[in-house]
């Protein structure tokens, strides 16, 4: 029977869990978001602060859930992944770690509602790349720990099920699997084909002697995915890209860049190539918007008529505008 001294230490323990864990998730994408400025400026204070000025806290917000969700949802994924493997391995070792202090990553899973991750693993589903998606079944079993061993009793009727679920996907996606290999796309093939076998192998619990290992190479894990998500999160883009159209001297001038701020004299405009440009209002021809190069396909895969680089709000959202070709002006400014 646990003494009331250790119930306190170990209520206490998960209240300090609690708030590291909400302090991370709240305050991660506040700290992320005004580094965006700082990277957005080129570093440069003065920019930093018209920049500031003149970008609506609401969209930044908008460009944060765009650019950043599926950063987040991916690393956020894997935490919960990680330490609930790694919470059911301590538990099924309790006589070692009876008198030790557990984990950070066991102790957030403790502390982390269950609609929190389901909402995590909504917002992945819908935000990520359609090519990644099936990444969710092991992550899911993970997470859940819902190994094969709970979906029946009776071994035979466990294989059946499982068997019958695995057809079910590769007659889904088995079209798509085939152009992949006969086009040599083989990382994609390998996305696409492997996350339905790891699933059945990613429940826990581990062995005893493989806890404390787990332990160190996880919380490095997710330590370099937050790293790596806050470093991408900050270098992506506040502001759309346009590509202005002035007139000047010697013909039409083009200017690549993102603008920042319009009024009646002059179009403020945050150039590519760096610094800040006023352009009088009257001497502005047009405007078009351009694609990034990271919005740019790299694979010539489908999925039942959508793109496999696309989300699932992207191939929706394609159905009801669909994709313009890109302006010709976007081609002949493009940076080298």
């Amino acid at each position: 029977m646990t003494s009331p001294g250790r119930r306190t230490e170990d209520e206490e323990r998960q209240t300090r869990a609690a708030q590291q864990f909400w302090s991370v998730v709240v305050g991660a994408p506040a700290i992320v978001s005004v580094l965006r400025l700082v990277v957005e400026a080129g570093g440069e204070p003065q920019t930093t602060l018209l920049l500031a000025a003149n970008v609506n806290p609401v969209n930044l917000i908008a460009a944060f859930v765009t650019t950043a969700s599926r950063l987040v949802s991916g690393a956020m994924v894997a935490l919960f992944a990680i330490s609930a493997v790694l919470s059911i391995s301590i538990d099924n070792d309790q006589q070692r770690w009876r008198d030790r202090r557990l984990p950070l990553l066991a102790r957030w899973k403790r502390v982390v509602p269950v609609w929190f991750v389901i909402v995590t693993l909504l917002v992945a589903a819908v935000t990520w790349k359609i090519l990644y998606l099936p990444l969710l079944l092991p992550a899911i079993v993970a997470t859940f720990q819902t190994s094969p061993n709970r979906l029946h009793d009776r071994r035979s009727v466990r294989i059946m099920f499982v068997a019958a679920l695995l057809a079910a996907y590769y007659g889904l996606l088995g079209p798509t699997l085939v152009e992949a290999v006969d086009t040599g796309e083989w990382i994609a093939a390998s996305v696409l084909g492997l996350p339905p076998l790891l699933a059945l192998v990613v429940t826990g619990p581990v062995l005893p002697p493989t806890v404390r290992p787990l332990v160190a190479t996880g919380q490095l894990a997710i330590m370099i995915m937050l790293i790596w998500t806050s470093y991408s999160v900050a270098t992506a883009p506040v502001l759309p890209s346009t590509v202005t159209s002035v007139v000047a001297d010697d013909g039409t001038e083009k200017i690549r860049g993102s603008v920042i701020a319009v009024d009646d004299v002059s179009l403020v405009i945050l150039q590519e190539r760096g610094g800040v440009r006023y352009v009088p209002t009257d001497d502005v021809e047009s405007r078009v918007l351009c694609p990034s190069e990271a919005d740019l396909p790299r694979y010539r895969l489908w999925v039942y008529g959508f793109h496999v680089e696309d989300s699932l709000l992207q191939a929706l959202g394609r159905e009801v505008r669909p994709i313009t070709p890109v302006d010709a002006v976007c081609r002949a400014t493009s940076p080298r």
